[in-house]
């Protein structure tokens, strides 16, 4: 017997990623990570397989996530990297009352400068 558990699906024979469990008193399907051990009741799934899973009408499907499984970047992670790149390009002001009344006086800690980058003086000297 291979120590890899395959997909239940008639014909894949792909490795099962998750554990698909039917609760009928609730109408519910329930995916989640592999389960530890194969049970008669449940069906491992592979990955094309369990995205793909759709349940009969009526029914709820519970997508359990998998903590230790990478996670996609979604929409929010690529909008929340754009704002953070436009912020960096913003030029940065101070505030110490100064805004807008002059040119930016530097900061005392700071002995150089590089593009964004910033040659800072170790607080003790």
């Amino acid at each position: 017997m291979s120590p890899v558990r395959r997909c239940s699906r008639t014909a894949c024979g792909r490795p099962a990623v998750a554990t698909l469990t039917y609760v009928y008193a609730d109408s519910t399907a329930v995916l989640g990570p592999l389960a530890t051990y194969a049970e008669p009741h449940c069906y491992d799934l592979c990955a094309e397989h369990s995205e793909r899973l759709t349940a009969p009408r009526g029914w709820e499907v519970v997508r359990l996530s998998d903590p230790s499984a990478p996670s996609r970047p979604s929409g929010d992670d690529l909008e929340a990297l754009a704002n953070a790149v436009r912020e960096a390009a913003r030029p940065q002001e101070r505030g110490d009352g100064t805004r807008g009344r002059g040119p930016r006086t530097a900061d005392p800690m700071e002995v150089a400068r590089r593009g964004h980058l910033r040659v800072l003086r170790s607080p003790d000297s």
